[in-house]
């Protein structure tokens, strides 16, 4: 990646991306590949605009509910630290499960019932995550193209321009000269 110019997208207005001028159709789902094509280009063209409305509902959904969104990420935190300790440092676990029977046995049941007891707030820390890629997905699909979209994507294909959702594309293998219709 090293010696890669990356600009960032515009902002797309308001009317483009969702008022007067936007066009919006039902894909067909019958030909996966022409929906694919579409969903890759409106990624491309509206990133900054999926980007700050991720954030915003992200944003939304954790002030509606700041207590539980809170816990909930703090318990995943807990969960993917243990987690990682766990399997970086697996001869200390084993041999203090060996030397501390009662207690790995307590911490086991503890860590279970925390789980157990921040459910609730690790769906509301979900909900945040998810609403928002939800949310890009539905427009992605159901927005039709326009002849702006097209022709930035193909400075994009072309390598004229390089943006991020680009390069998170291409590091997905996602091509778009692959996708053909």
């Amino acid at each position: 990646m090293a010696g890669v110019d990356i600009e960032v997208a515009p902002m797309r207005s308001l009317d483009d991306f969702l008022a007067n001028s936007a066009r919006f159709q039902i894909p067909n789902y019958r030909d996966p590949d022409r929906w694919a094509y579409r969903v890759m280009q409106n990624l491309l063209y509206y990133q900054t605009n999926y980007f700050f409305s991720a954030v915003l509902i992200f944003l939304l959904v954790g002030m509606l509910h700041p207590h539980k969104f809170l816990c909930g990420m703090l318990a995943l935190a807990v969960v993917f630290a243990i987690f990682y300790y766990i399997t970086n440092k697996q001869a200390v676990a084993s041999h203090f499960k060996r030397d501390h029977p009662l207690l790995s046995l307590t911490l086991i049941f503890s860590g279970g019932y925390f789980i157990v007891y921040m459910l609730g707030s690790v769906l509301v820390f979900l909900f945040g995550i998810c609403l928002p890629l939800l949310a890009v997905l539905v427009h992605a699909s159901m927005r039709l193209r326009n002849m702006r979209n097209k022709l930035m994507n193909k400075m994009e294909a072309a390598g004229l321009k390089r943006t991020p959702m680009g390069l998170f594309l291409d590091e997905l293998g996602v091509d778009s000269d692959k996708i053909v219709f």
